[in-house]
């Protein structure tokens, strides 16, 4: 990790001002701490002495009362500081995987891939914790930088003014602070690293279980995920135990070395005052003003620690962020208006895996009907989301415009029918009804008492499974999408279902592409064109 990235000075201006602010009143912090440390020898001298308090009582209050106005405004601008360079950050990585989408959507047309992309992090991981971690790197981190850029210098000069001897035992002993630090900060770059690694595993690995759920519940693989999590969660449980056990270790060895380092100018002083060699006031300033030469090197490596997630994480959002011109510059072209799908030389293997499910998928699909098939497993669902861009493959070709895309199980919110159906945008009611007409629920709506307005449960729960199935189609009929994607849209429905389904799919086949998977004989035989997949895939 360095000290200082200055690319986030450039990548979010926001962070300029507080940050020069904090290491601003980190330095009046300093300032104001040394000249305590004069205040509080005079009042002490004036209390053995017997001389007048009142000039030394007035200098030490005023001087901690600005101590303590300087730390509020310290924590307020801290505060807010890390609030808004997170926040911006989050907007940053949001607008640009936003852009990213559009571009890869908008230029698919000449999309050719070559490898697989390198993988930065899992963006739900990036955009939580990785920019809340950024936070205290921004808030505490970057302005004990500067304090400690300032402050032991001040320190040292003044005690070069007061007392020479034990300015001399802090300029030989200081420099081991920062050596210390960087060794052991090398050391936890590594270990912190691998926390936020493990971190991102965790946090991948779980959110892929909860979207691939019900397919694990149905293959009764379930259970097994439960071991899976515990492994990746104990993997990240013991990096973390390490990081900190770490951290407290590197902060004890520099309290200690700088602790040592004032024992050592308090002996020299105390052996001088013994002597006679050196007056009362000089002594104890000199004691006074010693730590503050130790203390903000000791600070720079406490807040080292609490910002070194920030730090890794940070590095990741700016190359991220940085990378976005590479990465939209990747898919050239424009979107194609013909409504032709052409696929060539496409290879897919799911991530973790060394199994190609598509390996070498030559297809091209214009207006009409084309039908995959194949047996279960040879990629025929996996294919449908490559051409529309959910996956992007190893290798390959794949040329397509817009494309509607109707899963196995499609997203059916909780909401109204109408918000369902609208989903993709407004779309005026004479249409709605025209698409239920075409997909036979236009009777049922009607019967409701709510019509359109009638709300159904998450996941369609309220309607039958055909019902369903006509309803994603009547959704797919008002999508403008010159290609529609449907995946096995006549599985688990009855016989007479089925066989409106396909009168809806032969409906939309006479203006649009329509590209399905199933498994079905009647749908195959009203089909322009039959892709089995294989090895390879076979176009009859």
């Amino acid at each position: 990790m360095k000290p200082f990235d200055p690319r986030i000075l450039q990548v979010v201006p926001a962070t300029r001002r507080p940050v020069a602010a904090l290491a601003g009143i980190g330095v009046a912090q300093g300032i104001a701490t040394i000249g305590s440390a004069f205040a509080l020898a005079a009042l002490v001298v004036a209390v053995v002495r017997g001389h007048d308090l009142v000039a030394p009582l007035v200098w030490t209050g005023a001087l901690f009362s600005l101590r303590a106005v300087l730390a509020a405004a310290s924590e307020t601008v801290a505060a807010r500081a890390g609030a808004v360079v997170a926040t911006e950050l989050r907007e940053q990585l949001l607008a640009v995987w936003s852009r990213r989408a559009a571009d890869e959507k908008a230029s698919r047309a000449t999309a050719r891939f070559e490898a697989p992309p390198s993988h930065l992090s899992t963006p739900l991981t990036l955009a939580t914790q990785g920019t809340s971690a950024v936070e205290p790197y921004v808030a505490r981190y970057l302005p004990a930088l500067v304090t400690a850029a300032v402050v032991p210098v001040l320190a040292i000069g003044c005690l070069v003014l007061v007392d020479w001897p034990s300015a001399l035992v802090v300029v030989l002993t200081v420099p081991l602070l920062p050596l210390f630090a960087a060794l052991i900060g090398a050391t936890t770059q590594e270990d912190t690293e691998r926390r936020w690694s493990s971190l991102r595993d965790l946090s991948g690995h779980f959110l892929d279980v909860m979207r691939g759920l019900p397919t694990l519940v149905a293959y009764g693989r379930a259970e097994r995920q439960v071991e899976v999590i515990g492994e990746v969660s104990q993997r990240h449980r013991r990096a973390t135990m390490r990081t900190l056990r770490l951290a407290f270790m590197s902060a004890a060895a520099l309290e200690l070395l700088a602790t040592i380092s004032v024992a050592i100018v308090a002996v020299v002083v105390g052996l001088r005052l013994t002597t006679g060699s050196t007056e009362l006031l000089v002594g104890l300033t000199a004691i006074l003003l010693a730590p503050e030469a130790y203390w903000p090197i000791r600070r720079v490596g406490t807040e080292f620690h609490s910002a070194a997630d920030g730090a890794a994480a940070l590095d990741e959002i700016l190359a991220e962020l940085g990378a976005d011109a590479d990465q939209t510059a990747h898919l050239p072209g424009e979107m194609r208006a013909d409504g032709v799908v052409v696929v060539r030389g496409v290879d897919y293997t799911y991530p973790g895996t060394e199994r190609t499910v598509l390996e070498g998928v030559d297809l091209t699909a214009g207006p009409g009907l084309t039908v995959v098939t194949g047996p279960s497993g040879c990629g025929k669902s996996t294919l449908l989301e490559v051409i529309a861009g959910i996956r992007r493959p190893d290798r390959g070709e794949v040329s397509a415009p817009e494309v509607h895309l109707v899963t196995q199980r499609p997203f059916l919110g909780a909401g109204t029918l109408r918000a369902n159906l609208t989903i993709g945008g407004p779309v005026e009611s004479t249409d709605v009804w025209q698409a239920l007409r075409q997909v036979g629920l236009d009777g049922v709506v009607a019967a409701l008492p709510s019509g359109l307005d009638t709300p159904i449960g998450d996941d369609g729960f309220g309607l039958s499974a055909g019902q369903r199935a006509r309803l994603v189609l009547a959704r797919a009929l008002l999508s403008p999408s010159p290609v529609v994607l449907l995946d096995e849209p006549t599985a688990h429905v009855d016989a007479d279902s089925a066989e409106a389904i396909g009168e809806v799919i032969a409906d939309l086949t006479r203006s649009r592409t329509v590209i399905a998977v199933t498994h079905q004989p009647d749908l195959v035989a009203r089909a322009d064109q039959h892709v089995h997949l294989g090895q390879p895939a076979v176009v009859r």
